[in-house]
């Protein structure tokens, strides 16, 4: 099962299982005791971030472009010529591994009832196939 939560709700560990901070910045401040690895790739760039948090993008373009740089290609692909998405992709196929096999909670910064969250969208991707 694959769950959603802000990063300072309170800490439920039978219900969370594995807690993953999914954001670009850790946050000044936060204790690494509030997660269980921090996923920076998994959040959006910092220039998608800032254009959406200053309103210059709006959310259903900000959806799109978020999963396109999730699956996106990078430096390391450049790299490999037989292997492409080659991080990111295997990054998303286990924590879906994961998913099915025990439970996994994305968070963020953002407060628990935010419906315009990065990590809604990093859910609904990890529950398609990739």
């Amino acid at each position: 099962m694959i769950r959603t939560k802000c990063v300072y709700s309170p800490i439920e560990p039978r219900k969370d299982g594995l807690r993953i901070l999914a954001t670009r910045f850790r946050g000044r401040g936060l204790s690494a005791s509030r997660y269980d690895v921090w996923m920076a790739n998994l959040g959006p760039s910092e220039k998608l971030l800032k254009h959406f948090l200053a309103g210059k993008t709006d959310w259903g373009k900000f959806s799109r472009l978020y999963g396109k740089e999730l699956l996106e290609g990078g430096g390391v692909d450049r790299k490999n010529s037989s292997i492409k998405n080659h991080g990111q992709k295997f990054t998303l196929r286990l924590l879906q591994v994961l998913g099915r096999r025990s439970t996994i909670t994305v968070m963020c910064h953002c407060a628990e009832d935010q419906l315009h969250c990065h990590r809604h969208l990093l859910q609904k991707i990890l529950q398609r196939k990739i």
